[in-house]
């Protein structure tokens, strides 16, 4: 019935989160619209995922909606190799931190951070169980 998935986070102010996603994260921008000036979407891919960014007033024009970033209903979470290193490096650029990298069980080790808007991202790692 369904082949794939995007996920779209609604944001108050679109540059700002092109930054944050494309130039702190690394995703790969794919699609924006319109193409010239100030976009109202835009689209990363992350491994087989995508995420995208949509203003408030283009959630409120074509959906009817009131939208509301940063009101955390749920985390955008991205798995890396190093979760400490990848902190570091955005929280030196002052990404805003909500939880330093901790061991979370299940072989995960994890931190929590904010996006522009203040949606929820977590960076997960697996990471080597003792041996025994």
């Amino acid at each position: 019935m369904f082949v794939d998935a995007l996920i779209n986070l609604y944001t108050n102010d679109i540059e700002a989160g092109i930054r944050f996603y494309r130039d702190l994260l690394g995703l790969e921008e794919t699609f924006r619209t319109p193409c010239e000036g100030t976009p109202e979407h835009v689209e990363f891919r992350v491994g087989g995922s995508t995420v995208a960014l949509g203003t408030v007033e283009a959630a409120k024009r074509v959906h009817g909606v009131d939208a509301t970033p940063g009101a955390p209903a749920g985390v955008l979470v991205l798995w890396t190799d190093d979760v400490d290193a990848a902190y570091e490096r955005l929280t030196s650029a002052g990404v805003p931190a909500l939880n330093p990298p901790h061991d979370a069980g299940n072989s995960n080790r994890s931190a929590l951070l904010a996006d522009p808007d203040g949606n929820l991202v977590e960076i997960v790692a697996k990471v080597a169980r003792p041996a025994g």
